[in-house]
């Protein structure tokens, strides 16, 4: 490193004091704002289904499992999965925006959310061909149609494995069916009151079947070409912006590699969400993987997928979210503060512990992280 590159990278001790004066927390406790709307911190509740509806209707666990996450201090609370269709369902159990009861009790979710000081966030998706199968304490199996279980659609008809059901392959009316379904829900999203929306194309579900020509055997304009095979995903992001305001941001998970020999890889994100910056409506890559095909093999480890996203910021110059087994104070700020990642996403650590925010500011000393006034009595960490 030159004298010049040294002189550059620091901070003399002047500079290094206004800053800190300017700014004394934390990475992970400093604001964010996509487009219009701030989050106060770089914590996001990620979207994880609770499989406990009934025709796709929130109840009163899916408001207390949201609500105490706002109150416990995450910045972003995203629900988990909502789906467009019936038949676009995980499982029976999961839950749904395609009428008015459904958004009327999402809307109760949003309003306390955003009533929390917290941003709330909704993930909208579609299972394709894993769709309709048991709650996973049932056993995650397919559900014969005579038990209750329907028929399932995909960009072609190749089942997710040997013991599944083979999907229907949609037709290009069914593919536009499927987009207006789309657009209707986040219309209803809007309306509800959330303010971040996140179109869910990984872990094998609809979207992410259309990707990976590990699952897209199509030979149309949807099939073939890297580039057909991301249509169905751009013409998805036009019908959501088609009624998502251009004000309010929109994430986008993927499954950043498939974790199999000749599936959708990590250069393939890169290449898609240069495109996505180019494009400008998509605000960040919320970097999962694999849940495509069961030859994948994932190492498994804290943190195992915070390369993904440091590798599509810096890559592709667009925000990110690292998710996977993140579960210490300090792991997630060093996500933020070496620049990995621009938000930091719960998933278990947040089923496990609704206040991890809370601990989170204590042990690493954030200066602008208020308790909700009824629980400061119990800040005692």
């Amino acid at each position: 490193m030159t004298n010049g590159s040294k002189h550059d990278s620091r901070l003399t001790g002047e500079t290094s004091r206004r800053v800190l004066k300017r700014d004394p927390n934390p990475h992970l406790f400093r604001p964010i704002t996509f487009r219009s709307v701030t989050a106060k911190n770089r914590i996001m509740l990620s979207p994880m289904c609770q499989y406990s509806s009934n025709d796709g209707i929130p109840n009163d666990w899916h408001f207390a499992h949201l609500a105490a996450r706002a109150a416990g201090g995450a910045g972003i609370v995203f629900t988990e999965a909502v789906h467009t269709e019936p038949a676009g369902r995980i499982t029976p159990n999961c839950l749904g925006l395609w009428n008015d009861e459904q958004q009327d009790r999402l809307s109760r979710i949003a309003e306390f959310v955003n009533g929390q000081d917290a941003v709330a966030g909704i993930q909208l998706g579609h299972a394709g061909r894993k769709a309709s199968v048991g709650r996973p304490w049932d056993g995650s199996s397919p559900i014969p149609i005579e038990e209750g279980g329907w028929n399932t659609v995909a960009p072609s008809a190749q089942a997710y494995s040997s013991d599944w059901r083979e999907p229907v392959a949609l037709t290009k009316s069914g593919i536009e069916s499927q987009l207006d379904m789309l657009a209707n829900a986040s219309k209803r999203a809007r309306n509800a009151g959330f303010q971040a929306l996140e179109l869910h194309a990984a872990h094998g579900y609809l979207v992410h079947q259309f990707l990976s020509p590990l699952s897209n055997f199509r030979d149309d304009d949807y099939g073939g070409s890297f580039e057909n095979r991301i249509r169905f995903l751009i013409e998805s992001i036009e019908a959501v912006r088609s009624e998502w305001p251009s004000n309010l941001p929109l994430f986008i998970r993927l499954s950043v590699t498939e974790w199999v020999e000749g599936g959708w890889s990590i250069e393939d994100s890169v290449r898609l969400s240069k495109i996505l910056k180019e494009e400008g409506s998509i605000d960040l890559i919320d970097c999962s993987s694999g849940g495509n095909n069961p030859r994948q093999s994932i190492p498994i480890h804290p943190g195992y997928q915070i390369p993904l996203a440091a590798t599509v910021r810096s890559e592709a110059q667009i925000p990110t979210g690292a998710v996977g087994l993140i579960n210490s104070p300090d792991l997630a700020e060093s996500i933020v503060a070496n620049g990995d990642a621009d938000i930091v996403i719960l998933g278990r650590a947040l089923l496990a512990d609704p206040v991890w925010p809370q601990r989170a500011a204590n042990h690493l000393k954030a200066k602008n992280f208020e308790w909700p006034i009824q629980y400061e009595r119990s800040n005692i960490y």
